[in-house]
């Protein structure tokens, strides 16, 4: 009712655009870097559902709905391998880009293709690390489906925005109680100067029955998957016991940087960083109190500057949690939305000087880490084959993956298992192979019970060697995983044979124990 008018865009044009963007970043770096930390653990889930396996109950994962979006391209596409797994998430990352220009566009009397094309830059340069695409562009959705609700704050958009919110959850529970947190902030907005109270709480149930249908699709799998429901509720519970939802690092505040150690670029880039955390929190703030002092005063707010305003809080305890550039990338969109859409409705002198200002630093923050970057020309990388397609890494990983070649030759081979713990489950889609263990990424410290779990799916497999990788996650001697899982070391170590010839000490390579082969082949 109070929204600025909004024109008629040219949505097929800004589509087209999105996928123009998104393509061209995909041809640059679409087959260059491989990751078989993150990435991997990824790409393990997805071949796994393509060969009927469940998330959460058959290995560790995140929540099913980006697995079986994945699962279902590559299996349109007829291929399970690393690159077409990024093409699914390129797919994904359209729909983010998408909504987001659309958002930025709407507040601009005719469509200012440079001012889109900075803004589109802005964007995808933080659309990092790749194998994240899903929760980049789910924060963008919010944003969108919010903004959607404040234009037009009709019942049958409140149901709307519920159902989003829902199925949202699907494909990541942190997205869904932020899109719940952001969706109270906005309801309450909506509500400021409004006499029929009671309206507040027919909407609000509208909201809640919306949320419980967008969310159908696990609390279907809950009633009817054998075995999920249990999984699922110990998937919840395992971080109510940690106290936490990921391991926590020191924020990087900008003076607490070495300048004195390090070089110009790493000074500035580290500044930027420590700025943008602080930057997050601030325009949460302050946009909250912005855009409720024009609510009072009965002005004008752009829909999108008020959906941003109410997701930038939640959105920055994830950049907070693990308090890194990959964590801040997947947290700064309700901040770079706010912000491009607002310098959208100023005057030139404003707007461009500002706008510029934000893709500069955002460049140079987050050029740096992107593949085709990092394995530009001037770079030592190597092209490798995975899965039947030539990607070029940096020199460490290619080294990884030929010594992983080496092993699953000599000691698993004819889809023999074996296990690389706790950093490398990309070894397994590498080769096609199960993870004889549940937990695929073992980063946490578990309780003996869960343990014992894992020690009988090991003796059931009969594992042809197992590499763990012996090194203090974020330099914590407590998160070796000799202490993070002492009883499953203790197994490995009795029951199997250090190799001592391993290409690097923090590779601690086990393979069955000369014994037991004899006694497997009848030898006296």
């Amino acid at each position: 009712m109070h929204q600025p008018q909004e024109n008629k865009l040219p949505v097929f044009q800004i589509l087209v655009f999105s996928s123009l963007v998104v393509l061209a970043l995909f041809l640059w770096q679409g087959h260059k870097g491989f990751s078989l930390w993150d990435e991997g653990f990824l790409w393990y889930g997805v071949q796994r559902v393509m060969l009927g396996e469940v998330p959460i109950r058959d290995f560790m994962a995140y929540d099913p709905g980006r697995y079986y979006w994945s699962a279902t391209l590559m299996w349109l596409w007829g291929d399970n391998g690393i690159v077409a797994l990024r093409g699914s998430l390129a797919v994904f990352q359209v729909m983010g880009l998408f909504v987001a220009l659309l958002l930025i566009a709407r507040n601009t009397r005719t469509l200012n293709f440079p001012y889109l094309l900075l803004s589109a830059i802005t964007l995808v340069v933080w659309m990092y690390p790749r194998h994240k695409l899903f929760d980049v562009s789910l924060s963008i959705l919010l944003i969108g489906v919010l903004a959607f609700l404040v234009q037009n704050p009709t019942r049958r958009r409140y149901f709307f925005t519920g159902l989003c919110v829902g199925f949202v959850a699907v494909f990541g529970r942190n997205h869904g109680v932020y899109g719940v947190l952001g969706s109270f902030g906005v309801m309450i907005w909506l509500t400021i100067r409004q006499a029929d109270k009671l309206e507040f709480i027919k909407v609000a149930m509208l909201w809640a029955v919306g949320v419980a249908i967008g969310y159908i699709p696990i609390l279907l799998m809950i009633l009817l998957v054998p075995g999920f429901a249990p999984a699922f509720w110990e998937s919840l519970l395992f971080f109510l016991e940690i106290k936490a939802t990921n391991l926590t690092l020191p924020v990087p505040w900008p003076w607490r940087l070495e300048f004195d150690s390090v070089s110009i670029g790493k000074t500035i880039r580290g500044v930027l960083v420590g700025l943008f955390f602080i930057a997050i929190v601030v325009f949460g703030v302050l946009a909250i109190i912005w855009v409720t002092r024009q609510k009072f005063h009965k002005r004008a707010v752009p829909s999108a500057l008020v959906a941003t305003a109410f997701l930038a809080l939640p959105y920055a305890h994830y950049a907070y949690s693990r308090a890194d550039v990959s964590h801040l990338a997947k947290s700064i969109f309700p901040l770079l939305v706010g912000c491009l859409v607002l310098l959208s409705t100023k005057p030139a002198r404003i707007k461009w000087p500002l706008a510029l200002l934000l893709c500069g630093s955002s460049l140079l923050v987050m050029v740096h880490f992107h593949p085709a970057w990092q394995c530009r020309p001037s770079k030592q990388c190597v092209s490798i084959v995975i899965s039947d397609t030539k990607v070029t890494v940096d020199a460490r990983t290619a080294s990884e993956i030929s010594l992983l070649k080496k092993l699953v030759a000599k000691y698993a081979a004819d889809g023999q298992s074996f296990i690389t713990t706790p950093f490398w489950p990309g070894a397994y889609p590498l080769f096609e192979r199960k993870s004889p263990m549940w937990e695929i990424y073992a980063l946490f410290s578990r309780s003996e019970s869960f343990q014992q779990l894992e020690i009988e799916r090991i003796k059931v497999t009969n594992p042809g060697f197992i590499l763990i990788f012996d090194f203090p996650l974020d330099g914590r001697e407590e998160l070796r995983f000799c202490n993070t899982h002492p009883l499953i070391h203790k197994y490995i170590s009795d029951n199997f044979e250090m190799l001592h010839d391993s290409p690097n000490l923090i590779y601690q390579i086990y393979t069955v124990k000369k014994t037991i082969l004899s006694e497997h082949s009848g030898s006296p």
